[in-house]
């Protein structure tokens, strides 16, 4: 299993919540998390198959921006 993370604009718990069916709804990521305390918001993703493109696509689809950490 392969790890991803990305600094996003993910501020509160609130866009946690919003993020959040957008992957766990996800076919290849297995778990996910937020480091609010973190300045850049830290985004580690657990990849099962799932590639990089897909969880950035899918956290613009939220409303959100991804870039490699």
């Amino acid at each position: 299993m392969k790890e991803l993370r990305l600094k996003t604009n993910i501020k509160c718990a609130g866009c946690e919540e919003k993020v959040k069916p957008y992957l766990d709804n996800m076919d290849g990521v297995k778990g996910w998390s937020v480091d609010l305390a973190s300045p850049d918001k830290v985004l580690t993703v657990q990849l099962d198959g799932a590639r990089e493109d897909e969880v950035i696509e899918n956290l613009k689809k939220a409303g959100y921006t991804g870039k490699p950490d």
